[in-house]
């Protein structure tokens, strides 16, 4: 049975991250994005603190509750302990980045999964060949593959390509997307993860249709308001979780 109020030790409102986090990382795995224990979803506690939480390391995404959740500072010191006291040291590189230099960066997911990789790794990246990808393309920015992030020098790289931009190509490497909560940050992966998709299929059938530079140019200022499907999204996605039994909320 879900837990519906905080226990002792911490607020409602880290609390009620907690349970978004957890619904973020098992709908990933639901959707089939999730690689084994590796890659990372993150959220910021609200408060001064500075604190953010992230999944135990050695954790399937499917297995991952609330209560189970890591929380860590920006140094990566934990500050409690979750289901494991460990965190992947990779994963803490490319969050805590973010997480430092993006005061609303409540959340940040960072995936793996195929489509993703292979359109990090075309030359031109995400193509307009989708209205799904047209939405993203005004919010993409690119990072360079420099090894597993385990440098904390890579931060201030990564940072500087992201920029002002709430979508991160990782090239040869994977997908990121930041948002001011979890259900915004995981509406981008959702559009981005369809268009990666799309892209794969439509380039295996050959070079496809390219729309007019008037419709790439409606369809970018049409792309300011993406983040905002979250809000209608993101409830609808929670109540898919509770129809299928989902312990997210342990």
């Amino acid at each position: 049975m879900a837990r519906t109020t905080a226990p002792q030790h911490m607020t409602d409102a880290e609390w009620q991250t907690r349970l978004d986090l957890a619904a973020a990382y098992r709908l990933v795995a639901l959707y089939g994005w999730d690689d084994l224990v590796f890659t990372h979803l993150s959220a910021r506690v609200p408060g001064p603190d500075h604190h953010f939480l992230i999944n135990p390391y050695g954790w399937l995404f499917d297995e991952i509750t609330a209560s189970s959740l890591v929380k860590v500072d920006e140094d990566g010191g934990i500050v409690d302990p979750g289901a494991t006291n460990n965190v992947n040291p990779a994963g803490f590189t490319i969050h805590s980045a973010v997480h430092m230099a993006r005061e609303t960066a409540g959340a940040v997911l960072h995936l793996h999964a195929a489509d993703g990789v292979a359109v990090s790794a075309h030359p031109e990246g995400l193509l307009p060949l989708s209205q799904t990808a047209m939405l993203c393309r005004p919010h993409i920015a690119f990072h360079e593959y420099e090894g597993v992030a385990l440098d904390l020098a890579e931060r201030e790289r990564l940072i500087a390509d992201l920029g002002n931009h709430d979508i991160l190509l990782l090239r040869n490497h994977g997908t990121l997307t930041v948002g001011r909560n979890v259900g915004e940050a995981f509406i981008y992966m959702y559009f981005l993860m369809k268009a990666c998709q799309i892209q794969v299929k439509t380039l295996a059938m050959g070079p496809g249709h390219q729309p007019p530079q008037a419709a790439l140019n409606t369809t970018a200022e049409q792309a300011k308001g993406l983040g905002a499907a979250g809000k209608l999204a993101w409830p609808a996605l929670l109540r898919k979780l509770e129809r299928m039994g989902s312990d997210y909320a342990q």
